[in-house]
């Protein structure tokens, strides 16, 4: 009999700032930034939670990095402020990206996320199967804790981002070259994440398969509030080669198709916004990157996953996160890979914290 998965406690307690005192509430799992959601006057029903749109825009200008200048020392107070003020900045600086406001509830850009990645099964995929599992709780908290200290202004939640579906060399019993993970192992990392009072990432590696059959799969899990999305075009092969041959590639209307079901998904369920993680370290990994849609459902976040030694990794940020911006910005770090020669060592919490923009998701392997 299949186990059947509850409801995992609310890990987070946040005092709001609100139009009127309403006391500590929890939102589904929902980190929200002191000042990102306003309320209604209580009445007879429960109040509705609406974005801060003014917390929003001076979050994003902040994570943009561009240097103090006479557009950001004022408070945006409208849409057309922000297109206007936005505009301004992109003659220099093509961040922050312009498009939708996310649903109220949104984790970002309020909060930075830092996650660990990986398979349990793997020794070779990252840090969640090179460690045992207690290992990892001390680790994560401690890499939770330095970003915190490093930027205390920006609440930080910690993640598991997880390879559910994995890439194979093998073709399979289907000729996919792709193995998904049983249940028993996607429900080990939502019960870490729990443990650590964070989120979970579902990672996608379709092969020969495609993210229209594979995410399905997983809706009984993305049918949680704290389990978002992750896609990783490096191992979506379009051309029939195994994984592992060539680098892959998904273009807009793949990323498309996940934000819109994860859209749907939050609409049915009542959900605070999904998170969608797309992986990234070549141009040719995401084409078309100018018609990606963010909704205010989900909130996309392109993460330069590329290795090696700093500054190897701030040009290859800067040629697929920088140059062609879509909503949010991440990078992975690498503990082992980031060190091999002739690199001096990895980015420190300050070297990442000054790119441009500043990620609001930073991942270890």
């Amino acid at each position: 009999m299949k186990k059947t998965f509850v409801k995992i406690r609310t890990p987070f307690l946040v005092a709001l700032a609100a139009s009127l005192v309403i006391g500590a509430i929890v939102y589904a799992g929902a980190v929200i930034y002191p000042g990102a959601v306003t309320y209604e006057a209580a009445t007879t029903t429960p109040p509705v939670a609406h974005l801060n749109i003014l917390a929003y825009n001076q979050k994003m200008i902040e994570l943009a990095n561009y240097g103090t200048t006479t557009a950001n020392t004022g408070i945006l107070a409208t849409s057309s402020a922000w297109t206007a003020t936005t505009t301004s900045i992109q003659s220099k600086n093509p961040w922050p990206a312009s498009t939708v406001y996310p649903e109220a509830r949104a984790l970002l850009p309020f909060n930075r996320i830092v996650g660990y990645y990986g398979n349990f099964l793997s020794t070779q995929m990252g840090v969640l199967g090179q460690y045992s599992e207690d290992t990892v709780f001390q680790m994560l908290s401690s890499t939770t804790a330095a970003w915190q200290a490093a930027d205390p202004s920006t609440p930080v939640i910690p993640a598991v981002d997880y390879i559910a579906v994995v890439a194979q060399g093998g073709a399979g019993y289907d000729g996919k070259y792709r193995l998904r993970m049983p249940d028993s192992e996607i429900e080990k990392a939502i019960a870490l994440a729990d443990r650590l009072g964070g989120i979970v990432f579902l990672d996608v590696q379709p092969g020969l398969s495609n993210l229209q059959t594979e995410i399905p799969l997983l809706e009984k899990y993305l049918v949680m509030p704290e389990v978002h999305l992750a896609i990783d075009p490096e191992f979506s092969m379009k051309d029939g080669v195994a994984p592992g041959l060539e680098i892959g590639t998904m273009d807009a209307s793949d990323i498309n198709f996940a934000a819109s079901y994860l859209a749907q998904i939050v609409k049915e369920n009542n959900l605070p916004p999904k998170i969608l993680v797309v992986h990234r370290f070549t141009r040719h990994m995401v084409t078309n990157y100018q018609q990606i849609v963010p909704l205010p459902e989900v909130q996309i976040v392109l993460s330069m996953d590329g290795w090696g030694p700093p500054e190897k990794k701030e040009t290859t940020y800067s040629q697929v996160v920088f140059s062609e911006p879509v909503q949010f910005a991440g990078i992975k770090l690498f503990y082992k890979n980031d060190l091999l020669p002739p690199s001096s060592g990895m980015m420190s919490t300050t070297e990442i914290l000054s790119l441009k923009p500043a990620p609001i998701f930073v991942e270890y392997q």
